[in-house]
């Protein structure tokens, strides 16, 4: 019997193993989990691998003598580790956030457990006989909250378009689950090997095929909104300096002194700043600042009755290219200047969690519904909330009154 019972435990053990082996080679190769991910995959599948291993000795101990100790000892860690498994998946799930309440219940469940090695009041061996005490499910309620919690994760995460993709996750948890109760209802065979650790095992491997496909999806949507950045950036950039010659050549006709130095002064910022006008990443606030200070003085020069003022108390952070710029391009020629005092104002401040910069205006306003239209007036701030959504995950917006004026306000998060 017990030659037999070694050939069924290479049949069950050997599959589980090389699919562990197997799973933790692609999570090394693949190029599209980050590294913090990639460690906690490992990690998980170096944990199941150890309760297979518990599940292999457990049995022999069964098999070869009574030795209860060493018995109680490996039974704590296995009621230990199942949890912090299913956790480990969650921090996967949602790897910015800390799970601190979790990772606190799993450390009572841990102290919980090992009371077996002194009393009777989670589990005891004896005669090689288990025996549950009164708290002998704390790691089955400790789990099933866990599981509860990673669907939760789960759904929260999942577009609502794309809630048919948690089919997978939902049937991983079943397999958990199912698992759990064989093993708790039904008789173990003669493997050794028991039904939650088969379970785990095919629950990593399909997890990890379902975050691989998320991952691969999220790679080829970052993608692409970065190829729309740089279009966007395209279209901007000969916006930008079409309007700054624009003015310039109005000035040769009615100032030609003036034009001389602002053409010349225009050439300097363009040889000094040209580099940051060709990113599609982050640039410094101050650098922003710079361009936009750049286009403004040449547009009071040429529109005397317009001011623009600067109230910046926070610059310490990062922003797209060409972000504030343009907000104030519009606030100036579709708003201030047929005022006979216009006033554009441009503020920075740290405000909460964010960095909050305000171009406010006193122009003639205009009804905040046509954002959403194709109007070529308004798609410039179109343009820049999508850009500060996408790069920096900030938020822009705008409230406005016809005949009173403009503020648009833009909240980056610290980092």
């Amino acid at each position: 019997m017990k030659d037999f019972a070694s050939e069924i435990d290479l049949i069950v053990v050997i599959p589980l193993v090389l699919q562990l082996l197997g799973l933790a080679l692609v999570v090394l190769l693949d190029p599209y989990i980050g590294k913090k991910q990639r460690r906690l995959l490992l990690l998980n599948a170096a944990l199941i691998a150890s309760l297979i291993a518990e599940n292999i000795v457990s049995d022999w101990f069964v098999v070869h003598g009574d030795v209860p100790p060493w018995r109680t000892l490996f039974a704590v860690y296995a009621y230990a580790v199942r949890p912090l498994a299913l956790l480990l998946i969650c921090c996967i799930a949602a790897p910015n956030r800390k799970h601190t309440p979790f990772w606190i219940l799993l450390g009572a469940n841990a102290l919980l457990n090992a009371t077996a090695l002194f009393s009777h009041i989670c589990f005891w061996i004896e005669d090689n006989r288990y025996h549950r005490g009164p708290l002998g499910y704390s790691c089955h309620i400790v789990s099933a909250i866990i599981l509860l919690y990673l669907l939760y994760l789960t759904f929260t995460a999942q577009p609502k378009r794309d809630r048919f993709q948690l089919i997978v996750p939902i049937i991983n948890v079943a397999l958990v689950v199912a698992g759990a109760l064989m093993d708790t209802f039904i008789a173990h065979t003669q493997s050794g090997i028991t039904f939650l650790s088969v379970a785990m095992v095919s629950s990593a491997l399909f997890y990890y095929i379902w975050l691989h496909l998320k991952f691969v999806h999220d790679h080829e949507k970052a993608l692409e909104a970065e190829s729309r950045i740089r279009i966007m950036m395209s279209q901007i950039q000969p916006h930008f300096l079409y309007n700054t010659l624009s003015s310039i050549q109005a000035l040769c006709r009615i100032d030609p002194e003036k034009a001389f130095d602002v053409t010349e002064k225009f050439g300097t910022y363009l040889r000094s700043n040209i580099d940051s006008l060709d990113r599609p990443d982050l640039i410094p606030f101050t650098k922003e600042l710079e361009h936009t200070r750049v286009y403004s003085e040449i547009e009071m020069i040429r529109f005397p009755n317009v001011r623009v003022d600067y109230d910046v108390t926070d610059a310490g952070f990062s922003v797209p290219a060409l972000t504030v710029q343009p907000l104030v391009e519009n606030a100036i020629r579709y708003g201030v200047r047929i005022r006979k005092e216009g006033i554009v104002t441009v503020s920075s401040k740290r405000a909460g969690n964010c960095h909050e910069i305000v171009i406010s205006d006193n122009g003639k306003g205009f009804d905040t519904s046509l954002l959403k239209t194709a109007d070529g007036t308004h798609i410039g701030v179109r343009n820049v909330r999508e850009r500060i959504e996408k790069m920096c995950g900030g938020t822009l917006t705008v409230e406005s009154a016809v005949g009173e004026g403009t503020t648009v306000t833009i909240r980056i998060p610290l980092t």
